[in-house]
């Protein structure tokens, strides 16, 4: 199958996940979409991987900014064949008001940052069939202490996408990656200073890197149409749960 052509719109495209899948892709034959809040490293980013690459402001938790980036999207790129759902925050810490801060922006960005940007760019997935990927957790399967709200908002996003597949299918490819522990910005911004200090500590001892789960993304989309890989776990081998 020819990738030639195909557009991806990557959310969180600034760092971790959301960069190395847009390599990834770029390296594929794909022209890609950088959705971020942070506009002078995706602005970067395109200037490193060439033409095939448009930087676009965007924040998944305004829905007006999302319908400019949709728009560019379709004026500039034709339309988007792959939506990757990557942005997202991982704000751990023990389950008390003095995070609930956090918990807020966990469900704005994770669930309903996905929800909206995937209803923005729907018509555009429909026009020609395309592949919508989200971005969930290994903590959209298991729960454990100091991650209660994290888990919830991928536990939401693993029932919402599984509506989705059935509800989407055949035009529309729903593919869920479930990462484990991967070594990306997500540890520093908890804003808890034992439980960072911990996460951090676990994810040095044994984590994967980002371009592990985007080669994971590629060969998923990459797939014939007539199959789709709807559920990927991806643990590092010596990650336990």
């Amino acid at each position: 199958m020819s990738n030639q052509g195909k557009v991806a719109v990557i959310t969180g495209a600034s760092s971790g996940i959301g960069e190395a899948t847009a390599r990834a892709l770029v390296t594929a034959g794909y022209r890609v979409a950088l959705l971020a809040r942070r506009v002078d490293r995706i602005n970067e980013l395109a200037a490193e991987l060439g033409d095939n690459a448009h930087a676009i402001e965007a924040d998944v938790t305004d829905r007006d900014s999302l319908v400019a980036a949709a728009e560019r999207v379709q004026t500039e790129l034709g339309g988007a064949d792959i939506l990757v759902n990557n942005a997202g925050l991982m704000l751990l810490g023990p389950f008390s008001s003095d995070q609930r801060d956090d918990y807020r922006r966990m469900v704005e960005t994770n669930l309903l940052g996905a929800i909206t940007t995937t209803e923005v760019f729907l018509d555009q997935l429909r026009s020609g069939g395309g592949d919508l990927i989200n971005v969930s957790s290994v903590a959209g399967r298991t729960a454990r202490p100091t991650n209660g709200v994290y888990a919830a908002t991928k536990w939401g996003m693993n029932g919402w996408s599984e509506s989705l597949r059935q509800e989407l299918q055949p035009e529309i490819r729903v593919i869920v990656i479930e990462p484990g522990a991967v070594a990306t910005e997500l540890t520093s911004h908890i804003t808890h200073d034992e439980t960072r200090a911990a996460t951090e500590a676990f994810v040095k001892e044994l984590a994967i890197r980002p371009e592990d789960i985007a080669d994971v993304i590629v060969f998923a989309v990459s797939r014939p149409r007539r199959m789709t890989l709807n559920e990927i776990l991806v643990r590092p081998t010596a990650q336990a749960g």
